[in-house]
């Protein structure tokens, strides 16, 4: 079964990418790398006869690879278009996995118009200085009751 599925691999290979790297791991599957992508598809024996288990993931800065984000089993019979339509389905999947989450609206990278949304700058807020009241307040007080003030 390795060398019927190092050749679907191949095939499976020249029509997801142009540019990629076909090898076979430790564990007798074989992986297909595109590094101009950063994704990898990794094809390996299924426990069922005649099936095998597509998964798919990242490759990570320095070329290592993070682990498998989506995975599938599918007939090794299925034509080539039918293994590339599953394949292509799992690296959106990982490539949506791995979109980077966008943070919430900052003072420094929010867009310009971006909506009715309440601008906070770096002015001091309503309750830090009924904070810095109540300070003074009890300054005030503790300098009072000390003399300071010249009865």
């Amino acid at each position: 079964m390795s060398g019927q599925l190092r050749d679907t691999a191949s095939e499976l290979a020249e029509v997801l990418w142009r540019e990629h790297t076909v090898y076979r791991d430790r564990a007798g599957g074989v992986v297909i790398r595109g590094e101009h992508v950063q994704r990898w598809i990794s094809l390996a024996p299924s426990g069922g006869r005649g099936e095998i288990l597509v998964r798919a993931g990242r490759i990570l800065h320095g070329g290592t690879t993070a682990p498998a984000r989506s995975e599938a089993i599918v007939p090794l019979a299925a034509g080539t278009g039918e293994l590339a339509a599953t394949c292509r389905r799992l690296l959106a999947e990982a490539a949506v996995d791995a979109a980077p989450r966008v943070p919430g609206p900052s003072s420094a990278g929010r867009a310009k118009g971006a909506g009715k949304q309440r601008q906070r700058g770096r002015h001091t807020s309503f309750s830090s200085w009924v904070v810095l009241a109540c300070v003074a307040g009890v300054v005030a007080l503790y300098l009072y009751s000390a003399g300071a003030f010249g009865r």
